[in-house]
């Protein structure tokens, strides 16, 4: 599997290669986060975002299809009382329905080959008026092109599944139902682009 054999040298990319993206992605989502918060976190990778979750939130579960990955986010973050890792697969969630106030899905919506699917277990799993928080890679710029560093990653097999502009991101989750979702740019050497869809109350 390619991301438990790139989980090594994950945090290089995540660290150094795109630094200016992720620091402005973290800084943005501990904003959306609160105290009172019960989260689930699919897709965390080697942690990313867990530690930043998780000192902001009541309590964190953070899980991963990649047991290597997750293994490293566990190293990293054990010592902090209020975080649970578990292997997980975002397209089959072992939650009750309405456990979360916030649900968290980084840089994983393009990489499936059902999307819209997760979409419904994301939003399952949430609380009416609950948030789903959703940074998204783009790998190719406004005007369609792939850059280089996107490019390398595709190269060492990551199988983007889609290959999103800003634009194309907003359309897709617009005809997934979520026309009114709230976007935050973070740019870098591969920008992100965080959506937050709110779960309507009943």
């Amino acid at each position: 599997m390619f991301w438990d054999n790139v989980a090594w040298v994950y945090d290089i990319f995540a660290n150094f290669i795109n630094r200016k993206a992720n620091r402005a992605l973290c800084e943005a989502v501990a904003q959306m986060i609160q105290s009172e918060d019960e989260a689930l976190e699919c897709a965390c990778g080697t942690g990313l975002l867990s530690g930043v979750i998780a000192t902001r939130c009541k309590s964190l579960i953070a899980t991963d299809f990649s047991v290597n990955m997750l293994r490293r986010a566990e190293r990293k973050y054990r010592n902090l009382p209020n975080i649970r890792f578990e292997p997980c697969d975002i397209m089959q969630l072992p939650y009750p329905d309405e456990r979360f106030d916030v649900v968290i899905a980084a840089n994983v919506i393009h990489l499936l080959d059902e999307p819209e699917k997760a979409l419904q277990e994301l939003s399952r799993v949430s609380r009416p008026g609950g948030r789903i928080i959703l940074p998204t890679y783009m790998n190719r710029s406004e005007s369609g092109k792939m850059g280089g560093t996107s490019r390398a990653v595709k190269t060492a097999g990551a199988n983007f599944k889609r290959e999103f502009t800003p634009e194309t991101y907003r359309a897709f989750l617009t005809n997934a139902g979520y026309p009114k979702a709230q976007y935050t740019h973070c740019e870098g050497t591969i920008p992100c682009e965080i959506a937050v869809l709110q779960k309507p109350k009943i």
